[in-house]
C-alpha cells in the first residue's frame, strides 16, 4: 500500500486559520518577550556589568520579576504546543522553498522552535532543581535565550503583513466543521495556560499556595524557610574558634560571633527569593552593613565582596553594590524568625540584602572584604 501524503490545503479546521495562528503568536510573543527581558535582569544582577545599576528598593523587586520569569516562562509552554499545532500542515506544503525570505522563514521557524524548547524545558527542569545535562545551565539557558529571541524578531518580521492582515480583517462565520471551532480552540489555549499558571504562581503569589500543586518549594524547610543547598552538602562545619573579618584599607578587624550579638541589631521583614521562582519572605535580625562598616571606620555606600567557608560552591563569593552596604535594611543576619540562624540557613551569619537574588544572599559568612 502506499502511503499518500496529504496537502497543506486538505487541513481545514479552524485551528489552522492565519487568524488563530496570529492570535497565539501574538499571546506566545508577550509571554516570551516577558520571560526573556525578566531573566535578562536577573542574569545582570548575577553578573553585573560596569554600566548596569539595580536598586536596593522596593524590597520585592526582584521578588516580582523572578516570579514572572517564571510564570511567563511555564505560561509558554501551552502556547508555543497550541502555535506549532496550529501552523503544522505547513510542512505538507510544496514546494518546501519559494522563495528567499520563504526560505528565512523556515529557517527562523526551525531555529526557533528549538530555542524555545531548549529554553522552556530546561527551565522547568531549573524549577525542579533537577539538572540531568552536564553544562552549566545559566551561562547555556542566557545564551540560547538571545537565539530564540532573534529568531522571533526573524520570524515575525517576514510574517509581519499576513500577521497584520489575520488581526485586521473582520471575523468570518465559520462553516460546519468537525471537532473544535476557532473559539473552543483559543479558549481551551487560553485555559491551559491559566492553569499552567496557577498551578506554579503560588511559589511567588502567597494567596495562590493553596492552589498550586507545583510550589513545593515554598512554606517547606527548617525555620519555616526553604532551603537549597544545606551546610552538609556545602561541607560547612562550625567551630568556637571562628570569627568574622572584616577587611578595609585600615587594616583587618576581626569579631567573635558575641561581639557581633552586641553590636546595635536590627530587625526587617524581607524576601528572600530563588532564581528557580520561589520566594517568601521572612524576619531576619542582625547587624545592617552601614553599623558594621561605621564600626570598623568604613563609610558605607562601598562595595563589600563577601566570603562564605563554604569550599567549591559556584556562590561562595558575592559582591554587595555601595547601593546595598548603604542601605539599613541589608544585614548581616543573626536570626531567622526569632530563632538564632541554623546551620541549614547560614550559621552563625549570612547576608541578608533587599531586593538580591538569593543566591546572592551569601551564607556562613567568613569575610567580608570593603572594596
Amino acid at each position: 500500500m502506499k502511503l499518500t501524503i496529504p496537502a497543506e490545503e486538505q487541513f481545514r479546521a479552524p485551528a489552522h486559520t492565519e487568524r488563530v495562528t496570529s492570535k497565539i503568536g501574538l499571546a506566545l510573543a508577550v509571554t516570551f518577550t516577558a520571560c526573556f527581558v525578566t531573566g535578562l535582569i536577573s542574569h545582570l544582577i548575577q553578573h553585573p556589568p560596569g554600566w548596569f545599576w539595580w536598586p536596593s528598593r522596593p524590597v520585592g523587586l526582584y521578588r516580582v520579576t523572578q516570579g514572572l520569569h517564571v510564570v511567563s516562562g511555564v505560561a509558554s509552554i501551552p502556547l508555543l504546543l497550541a502555535k506549532l499545532w496550529s501552523v503544522y500542515p505547513k510542512l505538507f506544503g510544496r514546494p518546501l522553498v519559494r522563495s528567499l525570505p520563504h526560505a528565512v522563514e523556515r529557517l527562523s521557524i526551525l531555529v526557533l522552535s528549538g530555542a524555545a524548547f531548549f529554553e522552556l524545558t530546561t527551565g522547568l527542569l531549573n524549577v525542579a532543581q533537577n539538572y540531568p545535562w552536564g553544562f552549566y545551565f545559566p551561562q547555556v539557558h542566557y545564551a540560547v535565550a538571545w537565539l530564540a529571541i532573534g529568531s522571533i524578531l526573524v520570524h515575525v518580521a517576514v510574517k509581519l503583513p499576513i500577521i497584520r492582515r489575520a488581526l485586521s480583517r473582520a471575523t468570518a462565520e465559520e462553516p460546519p466543521a468537525e471537532g473544535l471551532s476557532r473559539r473552543g480552540f483559543l479558549v481551551t489555549t487560553g485555559l491551559a495556560a491559566g492553569v499552567a499558571v496557577a498551578a506554579t504562581a503560588g511559589a511567588t503569589v502567597p494567596f495562590l499556595r493553596g492552589v498550586s500543586a507545583l510550589s513545593w518549594k515554598t512554606g517547606k524547610g527548617t525555620q519555616d524557610l526553604p532551603v537549597n543547598r544545606t551546610a552538609a552538602a556545602a561541607g560547612v562545619t562550625w567551630s568556637p574558634s571562628w570569627r568574622l573579618s572584616v577587611v578595609t584599607p585600615r587594616g583587618t578587624t576581626k569579631f567573635s560571633l558575641d561581639e557581633l550579638r552586641a553590636l546595635p541589631q536590627t530587625t526587617a521583614e524581607l524576601p528572600i527569593a530563588c532564581v528557580e521562582g520561589w520566594s517568601q519572605s521572612a524576619t531576619w535580625r542582625g547587624i545592617s552593613l552601614p553599623t558594621l562598616l561605621k564600626a570598623v571606620g568604613t563609610p558605607p555606600g562601598t562595595a563589600v565582596r563577601v566570603s562564605s567557608s563554604e569550599r567549591g560552591g559556584l556562590y561562595g563569593v558575592s559582591v554587595l553594590p555601595g547601593e546595598h552596604t548603604a542601605d539599613s535594611l541589608t544585614l548581616l543576619a543573626l536570626e531567622l524568625n526569632g530563632e538564632v540562624l541554623a546551620p541549614d540557613h547560614g550559621f552563625p551569619c549570612r547576608i541578608i540584602a533587599p531586593n538580591r537574588p538569593g543566591v546572592l544572599q551569601t551564607k556562613w559568612v567568613t569575610k567580608l572584604e570593603v572594596l
